[in-house]
């Protein structure tokens, strides 16, 4: 039997040259997309015919509905051990393996900070109006970074990482989420806030460091935004649904805050016409903070092997 192979999601068409997919051999023959979907029936059709299929972190969903509606389907795999677009309890069920890879490398933690001095020293304005020529050879005010205050919005591995790197710049760390206890934060090396409120009214950085789930979905809301400083910048490097968009875009377009940068939206990637993309006061990256050439290269190099490990009979890096 030949297995058809389908690698989704290849925004940069660097998969088949990161990999020597040769040892595959003759078992496979291999697609690649490089579009996402979001309509399910379209999605359907270019799946259906499909009996492994290769995704990149949640760019592309599988949940019980889609995943119904793939009978040819027998692998699925994931970079990460750790995927909230895929029900990989139904898939089991289903008969379906589902393999993950690891993760190496600090490129989230990377790609938080570059995010968060971008936005605050204003550089992608600054890379643009210095290449136009503008006549006025300076335009903004960076905000320093001694001495002011960052509030992270959970206080996890990551968010205690991105804690040490402000109090090398000499800031205030501040931490709250929901289940955050002081002893949590002390062991984290941040000072606790008593409530969500009262963290982002002293923060001069807001920043999500916190795992989507259901009782996170829009932890952040209209009414909570409002507490922040004018002065202040809003980071989201975390997920976009954990923030009321509306709002934000709101509260930006009102210039209500210094800015934003923001590296996760809640429909990605975002519609071309989205609002976001017409604001000057937010820096924008499109979902780059999993993604490095160190990691890459991990990521589908287990991708292959976990497909000829199961092409053998001995599936590995088998999500739970």
């Amino acid at each position: 039997m030949v297995y058809r192979v389908g690698i989704l999601d290849d925004y940069q068409q660097v998969v088949l040259k990161l990999v020597d997919w040769t040892p595959l051999g003759d078992q496979v023959t291999i697609d690649v997309f490089t579009d996402t979907i979001l309509d399910e029936d379209v999605l359907v059709e270019r799946l259906k015919d499909y009996d492994i299929i290769c995704t990149m972190r949640e760019r592309t969903k599988f949940f019980a509905p889609l995943l119904d509606k793939l009978p040819k389907l027998k692998l699925l795999t994931t970079t990460g051990m750790k995927n909230n677009g895929i029900d990989a309890k139904y898939a089991k069920e289903k008969g379906i393996v589902v393999s993950g890879t690891v993760s190496d490398g600090n490129s989230t933690l990377e790609h938080i900070w570059a995010l968060i001095l971008s936005t605050v020293r204003y550089i992608p304005h600054d890379d643009a109006n210095t290449k136009v020529g503008n006549a006025l050879w300076q335009t903004k005010i960076p905000l320093g970074l001694a001495g002011r205050t960052i509030g992270l919005i959970g206080v996890g591995k990551l968010g205690a990482k991105t804690a040490a790197i402000a109090k090398a710049f000499g800031m205030k760390v501040l931490g709250w989420s929901p289940h955050l206890t002081p002893e949590r934060a002390a062991e984290a090396g941040v000072d606790f806030a008593a409530s969500k409120e009262d963290l982002i009214k002293q923060s001069d950085i807001v920043s999500i460091h916190i795992v989507l789930s259901e009782s996170t979905r829009q932890l952040i809301k209209a009414a909570d935004l409002v507490h922040m400083k004018p002065t202040a910048f809003f980071i989201n490097t975390s997920r976009g649904p954990i923030v009321d968009e509306a709002a934000l875009i709101q509260i930006l377009e009102n210039k209500a805050i210094a800015g934003a940068g923001l590296d996760v939206f809640d429909v990605e990637p975002l519609p071309l016409n989205h609002p976001l993309r017409k604001l000057e006061n937010v820096v924008l990256t499109p979902h780059m903070g999993y993604v490095a050439d160190s990691s890459y290269e991990t990521f589908w190099k287990q991708t292959a092997e976990n497909i000829s490990a199961f092409l053998a009979g001995t599936p590995t890096r088998v999500l739970q």
